[in-house]
């Protein structure tokens, strides 16, 4: 669970805080992006992602828990009957991003956009058995090399011709000693 916040909150009281956060909810459904701070648009997403689990849902009493929250019965409306079915059912979460926009020119303030999430998810894939990793990375690692000596040694074999004189240093290795002592 997060810490929770003592002392001024984002430069006010916690009522300025919540009628800030509302504002700014209000300006993120109205227009499925809002840009400001750093600190404000961390502080938002938790509450929109809130909302917006409420609005999916979609019963008079979430609709009602989030006109509580927001008090713009438009915005509501919105959320309701247009964002909420716009996003993905297998989503889980994570229907707000947050992207670093640079700083502001006036005060040096960090900006970040806040904005819906609306794409699709992409299913992630089952991950195999896990085998182990030393017995399974050696051969795979040993099979590459010896391919490579083995190919090496066919094309020189296949470029020269073997010369006499390398005949006769084979034939001499291939002798046993005994054939030498005759």
């Amino acid at each position: 669970m997060p810490k929770p916040t003592k002392g001024p909150r984002l430069g006010g009281s916690p009522s300025h805080e919540r009628i800030m956060l509302a504002n700014l909810a209000c300006a993120l459904f109205e227009n499925e992006s809002v840009t400001t701070t750093e600190a404000r648009a961390k502080r938002l997403q938790p509450l929109a992602e809130k909302l917006i689990t409420k609005a999916r849902r979609g019963d008079l009493h979430a609709r009602r828990q989030v006109l509580s929250k927001l008090h713009n019965k438009a915005v509501v409306a919105k959320l309701f009957e247009e964002i909420a079915p716009a996003i993905d059912k297998d989503r889980e979460g994570g229907c707000t991003r947050i992207v670093k926009m640079g700083y502001r020119k006036g005060d040096n303030a960090p900006l970040a956009e806040i904005s819906l999430v609306l794409e699709g998810v992409e299913k992630k894939k089952k991950a195999k058995p896990a085998t182990p990793k030393k017995a399974a990375a050696k051969p795979e690692e040993a099979k590459p090399e010896e391919t490579k000596a083995e190919s090496e040694a066919k094309d020189a074999a296949e470029e020269k011709p073997e010369t006499p004189v390398e005949e006769k240093a084979e034939a001499k290795a291939e002798e046993t000693p005994e054939e030498k002592a005759e």
